[in-house]
Order: C-alpha cells, then structure tokens, then sequence
C-alpha cells in the first residue's frame, strides 16, 4: 500500500521493465508521501482500444490507504503521464488513470489486515 497497477498495450523491452516499475514506485512514494518499502508496481500487457480504435494506450490502477486527496492524485497523473511520454513515448491523451482510497480493514498483508 500504496499500489499502482499498469497495464498498456505497447511492448515494454525486457531491459525497460525494471526501470519503468522502479521510477513508478519512487513517484507514488514522494507524491503520497508513503514510504516506498510498502509501495508495489505492477506491470502488464494488454489489449485494448480507446475512441473505437485499437492503439497504443495505459490504464493505472492506483490504491491506498489515505492520502489519496485530489491534489496528490492530480500530481499522481502528472508525473506518470511524463514518466510514459518519456519511457514509451506515450501520449497523455492515450493515458487513463483511476483512484481507489481502500479502508484499512479491506487491505490484507502478512496474513492479516492494516485495520
């Protein structure tokens, strides 16, 4: 907690993943102000169209556990929508980004909850 869940339709080079998922996690961590030891990124690949048209897209999925205020979530979608123009040259206008406060009780981890 906090996680961000990236899925796009563009090829992402094996030697690419890993720098794309840590400069994700080093984001959500500075701009939620969570420690990046709880921050998880996932990545995965997808089919999908946007406007009726199959092209090049991202959808994120972002979670946590408060914090989640419409200011961050709005630095949130800057620096990821930068981050992919940069690293798949990715435009933001092919960028969806969805946030999801989750109450701790609903949030399970070391085989139990943060609530």
């Amino acid at each position: 907690m906090p996680l961000l869940k990236l899925e796009t339709s563009l090829p992402v080079a094996a030697e690419k993943k890993e720098k794309l998922v840590l400069s994700l996690s080093r984001i959500l961590a500075e701009v939620t102000g969570k420690p990046e030891a709880y921050v998880m990124i996932t990545l995965g690949e997808i089919t999908a169209s946007l406007g009726g048209k199959i092209k090049p897209v991202a959808f994120a999925d972002v979670r946590g556990i408060g914090g989640l205020t419409p200011k961050v979530n709005a630095a949130v979608s800057k620096e990821v929508a930068a981050l992919l123009k940069k690293e798949l040259n990715l435009d933001s206008e092919n960028i969806y980004i969805t946030f999801t406060e989750v109450a701790a009780a609903n949030w399970g981890w070391k085989g139990g909850t943060f609530g």
